[in-house]
């Protein structure tokens, strides 16, 4: 789906929230900086590559979430790894092509790419 609008994205997020089901406590989380830097970067081609990797490897208990701007605008787009009892991963100048990789490594077999990381909390 090409991102045209805000519309769009709201559509996006929807379907995001419906696909990866309720929010779980224990849970691992994605979370896409989209603030006006990001947006500016590309967040939103790399949002909506997130979410089609996360539905075609049919994945569960995973919360996609947004944020703004966390001071970081150079190193925009900006997603954040957060697996249950691990530090939080960001990592940055993410391309849509880098998705897979980071889905698979990472957020599956919790391997963190070490090449895109900007920082580890």
């Amino acid at each position: 789906m090409t991102i045209k609008s805000l519309e769009d994205l709201r559509k996006i997020k929807e379907i995001a929230k419906q696909s990866t089901s309720a929010r779980h406590e224990n849970g691992t989380q994605v979370i896409v900086g989209m603030g006006t830097c990001g947006i500016a970067a590309g967040a939103r081609t790399v949002m909506t590559a997130i979410l089609d990797e996360i539905s075609r490897r049919g994945l569960q208990n995973v919360s996609v979430l947004q944020t703004g701007c966390i001071g970081m605008c150079q190193k925009e787009p900006l997603v954040d790894i957060v697996r249950p009892g691990e530090p939080r991963v960001t990592y940055g100048n993410v391309k849509p092509e880098d998705i897979p990789r980071i889905i698979i490594e990472h957020l599956v077999n919790g391997r963190i790419v070490t090449d895109l990381v900007v920082a580890k909390i």
